[in-house]
């Protein structure tokens, strides 16, 4: 497959714009005309509804589309930029260039989102692509293989199904460029193959994000908007509040909140609303209950090992030292954690690994700005959650441990983009300052130039 990718882009079929845009367009047609069973097959895979499936998949990707063909032309533009008085009479440019052939390995819980969105900006960029979807939900990865079949020729796309065996025998070929969203642990996996062979990765891993409420916080407000982010696909998000850590004045007032708004967004009984999703097998499901002590919930706790399934849970009381806080959690419970002092509070999550994501719930501007910059992130939001990465206008990505690299937008072409800078040089005059000979003469003009 890669060997007849690598032929296929060298005949330069991938390089003019017309043909970006019109791979664009047969993918966002390609959506539309497969959204009901898109949506079936997250159905069966998840237990996602019909509105999630659209409002946090299909309809980001169309998003997504829609940007790069607006802003296609200007992205892919040649830039010029400011040539040195040194190197008088010339111009010198910036041309944006495709890598070349790309790998794209999704993860399960977003299946459609991250595995068409990254294809866009790879598309759009000019490349061919090898996608590796997830077996872990495998009537969205078998429909997504035969939606890319129907839509692009397999020099230009095509889709490898399967599980470990496919994947290590992909990350050990010499791509140009691999972008995988998943796991820290697979993730180092990757890049220690990906450096084997010098090949250049993104990686879209996770990790534990904070949620911070402080005392200035609307509680609210903030239950409301902690619970959408947290239990979302049932907690399987990589930008999900991981924990609550928040002032202990208003600790009581914000758990009350919490068990009013999951009533209120999934009713006195979540478990049997139809809407709320599922864990996606039982080896997590399984993994996820080990995380939940009994003494510590507050709020849920309950499980159907048959669906599976696990009511949106909240725990207090918990500490550094539990099995919760110990790995992402990736699943519907919450633990909150307190504080009583902000410098100490702050110095606590400096010295724990980056997360992908920070969020804020506060009234005080200097508040907020000492959470957001003494604190190294991902990205997040202020008074929100997740909602960060619903924008093409702005990089999404991690930063240490939470990975590296950026898409979305500008940020996606970039990310499928090398950048070529080039000089055109003027036959004319043809200044003798660098060749030699050397002399005191021409030091003196080089060092008035160059300084």
């Amino acid at each position: 497959m890669l060997e007849r990718q690598r032929a296929y882009f060298a005949t330069g079929v991938t390089l003019p714009l017309r043909e970006r845009k019109r791979a664009l367009a047969r993918l966002g047609k390609a959506l539309r005309a497969n959204e009901d069973r898109l949506c079936q097959a997250l159905e069966a895979d998840l237990g996602k509804s019909r509105s999630e499936s659209y409002l946090c998949e299909i309809g980001m990707v169309h998003s997504e589309l829609h940007h790069l063909l607006k802003n296609l032309d200007s992205y892919a533009a040649d830039r010029r930029v400011r040539t040195p008085l040194a190197q008088f009479p010339a111009k010198s440019l910036v041309r944006p260039c495709p890598k070349g052939c790309v790998l794209i390995v999704s993860p399960w819980n977003y299946p459609v989102l991250l595995t068409l969105g990254p294809l866009a900006d790879a598309l759009a960029a000019g490349n061919t692509a090898i996608l590796k979807p997830s077996d872990y939900s495998p009537n969205t990865s078998q429909l997504l293989r035969e939606l890319i079949d129907a839509t692009f020729p397999p020099e230009l796309v095509t889709v490898v199904t399967g599980g470990r065996k496919e994947n290590v025998a992909l990350f050990s070929m010499a791509f140009d460029h691999i972008f995988f969203t998943g796991s820290q642990a697979v993730g180092k996996e990757v890049l220690r193959q990906a450096a084997e062979r010098l090949v250049p990765v993104t990686l879209e891993l996770g990790g534990k994000s904070p949620c911070i409420v402080d005392e200035t916080a609307n509680i609210p407000l903030a239950a409301r908007r902690i619970v959408f982010g947290k239990f979302l696909n049932c907690g399987q998000t990589c930008v999900a509040p991981d924990f609550v850590l928040c002032h202990e004045r208003v600790k009581e007032r914000l758990v009350t909140a919490l068990r009013k708004e999951i009533a209120r967004q999934y009713g006195a009984e979540p478990l049997e609303n139809k809407d709320y999703g599922r864990i996606v097998n039982r080896r997590h499901f399984d993994r996820l209950l080990g995380l939940i002590d009994p003494g510590k919930v507050v709020l849920g706790g309950e499980s159907d090992p048959l669906a599976p399934r696990i009511a949106p849970t909240v725990m207090e009381g918990v500490d550094w030292s539990d099995p919760v806080m110990g790995e992402e959690i990736f699943g519907p419970i919450l633990p909150i954690l307190t504080y009583s002092d902000a410098g100490a509070a702050i110095a606590t999550l400096r010295s724990r690994p980056k997360p992908l994501a920070l969020y804020v719930f506060s009234r005080s501007r200097r508040s907020i700005r000492r959470w957001t910059t003494d604190l190294s992130f991902g990205g997040g939001c202020v008074n929100d959650t997740i909602i960060h990465l619903a924008t093409a206008e702005m990089p999404f990505g991690g930063v240490g441990e939470s990975g590296m690299g950026a898409y979305h937008g500008k940020a996606g072409f970039d990310t499928f983009t090398h950048y070529k800078s080039l000089v055109h040089k003027k036959a004319h005059p043809d200044l003798p300052l660098r060749y030699q000979p050397y002399n005191g003469v021409k030091d003196l003009v080089v060092r008035a130039f160059l300084r």
